[in-house]
């Protein structure tokens, strides 16, 4: 008798799932805890939780889940391009930014024929999304954590259609230069499209004006989100935002109803909160100087962040992360990453972060 694998496609058979953070809940009932014992400092999560508003919008919005959601995110989308200065037809929207890297796969590569371009230390998914489609990733090594764009560039081959690159990146924290990402752009040959995934330039003082470059109608895609300053993550809400004919293409390989009706309000109001997105750049300034110069004192070796979180050389990631789980703080092992020497830990609130600063020595001992 043959086996259901037998009839699965084998780029799936092959393929090594994504693995989150640990959540919260599942720790607390592992180590008998109560889930206010537990810290979570693994998945880049706004500390501060969601702004006032985006509650306020949902509870406004529980009694009307009985239909579906706006199938077009016709406020949603007119408010982001109100706040960026482009139209509704610049702007496509996900379920998650992650939903953006899937239409990217669906609309402009074709299985065991096109490649894509990354970074070796780049977020994990967009190479796990080239396997589950059949496509192969060109990974390109960088300089001292830095995606190298000159060796990125120089990797494009005829077949290439697809090159990304995050700054800051996930899971280094570093950025590359304004004047870097301009002259990259404006390099990119005519049959690749660039996907900048953005998921933390609001963390940035000095965020490159990549708006410019959808709006000179160049082949790019800028990758955002709500996750993460504005702490919407568990609705799973992202957009990406590109000149209107490519933004058409990507809207005609989604999903119906592809964001539901709490994430869309709850995202238009959070976007109005400018508030609520300073005093959570605050923290995080405030916060990560206060981790890294830690780190330093210890003589951890650790990668200087520009994002909400800091990655550090402990020896033995995975050991650490481990240990500190038994403790009640989770943070995340680098061993997926092939950083196997390194957990990344998330800016959390004062408190948090002078809890696992408590706890790190006793662990390293």
């Amino acid at each position: 008798m043959s086996s259901i694998r037998d009839l699965a496609n084998p780029e799936l058979l092959s393929l090594i799932p994504y693995e989150p953070g640990k959540p919260v809940d599942d720790v607390a009932r592992e180590l008998g805890l109560e889930p206010s014992q537990v810290i979570k400092l693994a998945s880049n999560e706004n500390p501060l939780g969601p702004s006032p508003r985006a509650i306020e919008a949902m509870s406004k919005a529980l009694a009307g889940v009985h239909f579906y959601p706006d199938g077009g995110g016709y406020h949603l989308r007119n408010g982001i391009a109100e706040h960026f200065g482009l139209t509704r037809d610049h702007v496509v929207l996900g379920n998650g930014s992650n939903e953006i890297i899937e239409l990217l796969f669906h609309t402009f590569t074709r299985p065991g024929v096109h490649n894509i371009v990354i970074a070796r230390n780049s977020f994990a998914v967009y190479k796990l999304m080239a396997q589950l489609f059949g496509i192969a990733a060109i990974e390109v090594d960088d300089k001292e954590f830095v995606p190298d764009l000159t060796a990125m560039l120089a990797a494009v081959t005829p077949e290439t259609r697809l090159i990304f690159l995050a700054s800051p990146n996930n899971p280094t924290g570093t950025r590359v230069s304004n004047e870097a990402i301009r002259t990259f752009l404006e390099s990119l040959p005519p049959h690749v499209v660039a996907v900048l995934d953005e998921a933390y330039y609001e963390f940035l003082s000095d965020a490159p004006d990549t708006l410019s470059h959808v709006k000179a109608g160049r082949k790019v895609v800028l990758m955002r989100t709500f996750s993460k300053i504005q702490g919407l993550a568990g609705l799973r809400i992202g957009y990406g935002l590109a000149e209107p004919e490519l933004a058409n293409l990507l809207q005609r390989a989604r999903q119906p109803f592809n964001t539901n009706l709490l994430a869309q309000v709850a995202a238009l109001a959070g976007l109005k909160d400018q508030e609520h997105q300073d005093r959570t750049r605050a923290i995080t300034d405030e916060g990560r100087a206060l981790l890294e110069k830690a780190f330093a004192d210890m003589k951890l070796p650790y990668v200087p962040s520009s994002a909400n979180f800091v990655l550090v050389n402990v020896g033995d990631g995975d050991v650490v992360f481990k240990k500190l789980l038994r403790k009640g703080i989770i943070v995340r092992s680098m061993l997926s990453y092939r950083l196997p020497q390194f957990i990344r830990v998330s800016v959390g609130t004062p408190e948090q972060n002078a809890r696992f600063l408590a706890e790190l020595p006793g662990v390293l001992a």
